[in-house]
């Protein structure tokens, strides 16, 4: 006899169901179960409010999280970007599997780089983190953008392009990549110039707590180093008070010596959306082995971040 499938709850866009999809592929492999796919709208899904207007944090996450508690079912795949910093104690991120290219990108009419741009570009993002960055880079050689507020899935935004509606959009390299549509990118963003969102291009597969059998099958699809790097950049976010909406960058990336990975140097950027001020910091240390020193690097640089002025750049701070 067969086992019962287990069911996967996934948001309904086209992103959601690609990752979902390769995330249950990989859980049918190690448990051996089948897994079918359980569609949810969420509340950032339907509404058409600016995400910084809705609160960001969260809203393409509580509908899949209440189908959980509800026991509607099994786990969840969220990007992990989009989880709020707190962790509520009936659930659990059974795992962070290997982190797909957290960088930004840009899709621009005539296949243009950042650089070239014309003056007075428009270009499309529904992000305060890459307008602030964006803007701030403009300023700092002499260009003129301006930066447009969207939403939309994929096609929506890369569609303003099309049209001639906008310069260029942005968007992440890893919604991308796992849509098949890279090859429409027109320029990879460094991370010199953009930091991503914390966790951005890492996805968090999420189940009850009580549920140990599963968290144990779901652990074989972990990867203890992309979970070391997003727990320092979400700890940065916490402690910064920001929410998901907030202009605030981080990237925790691994030096190696050429055969083993040696430190961790995490990033951190906030800033005000019209670029005008930034407060980008940077600490390297030994790769965090457990939780708690994960947790312990981003809190030390969102402290120095906060004594150098972080407090007053972030809109509406969490009181």
């Amino acid at each position: 006899m067969t086992e019962k499938a287990l069911r996967l709850g996934t948001r309904r866009s086209k992103l959601a169901m690609a990752q979902s999809g390769q995330v249950a592929e990989a859980v049918s492999q190690v448990t051996g179960r089948p897994v079918e796919l359980v569609e949810i709208t969420t509340y950032g899904d339907v509404s058409r409010e600016h995400l910084a207007q809705i609160g960001g944090t969260g809203v393409f996450v509580a509908a899949l999280r209440e189908a959980l508690a509800r026991g509607e079912v099994d786990f969840a795949v969220h990007s992990l970007k989009d989880l709020p910093t707190t962790q509520p104690d009936e659930l659990v991120v059974a795992a962070i599997p290997v982190r797909e290219d957290p960088r930004d990108v840009m899709v621009t009419r005539d296949a243009l780089k950042l650089t070239d741009l014309p003056r007075g570009a428009r270009v499309g993002t529904g992000s305060p983190r890459r307008m602030a960055q964006l803007n701030a880079y403009a300023r700092g050689r002499g260009m003129d953008i301006e930066t447009v507020p969207i939403r939309g899935n994929v096609d929506t935004r890369i569609g303003y392009v099309r049209k001639g509606e906008l310069d260029a959009v942005v968007l992440a390299a890893a919604g991308m990549n796992r849509i098949g549509r890279s090859d429409e990118v027109t320029d990879v963003l460094s991370v010199d110039t953009v930091l991503p969102a914390p966790g951005q291009g890492a996805l968090a597969v999420e189940c009850a707590a009580h549920d140990a059998e599963l968290i144990t099958a779901l652990a074989g699809l972990d990867d203890p180093l992309t979970r070391a790097a997003v727990t320092a950049e979400r700890s940065l976010l916490a402690a910064l008070e920001a929410g998901c909406s907030a202009p605030v960058g981080a990237l925790a990336d691994l030096l190696t010596d050429g055969r083993a990975v040696k430190e961790m140097r995490l990033r951190g950027v906030v800033g005000t959306t019209d670029g005008s001020t930034l407060v980008q910091l940077s600490t390297t240390g030994p790769v965090p082995e457990t939780h708690e020193a994960a947790m312990a690097l981003g809190r030390e640089l969102a402290t120095e971040m906060l004594t150098q002025g972080a407090a007053g750049l972030m809109g509406e701070r969490a009181q």
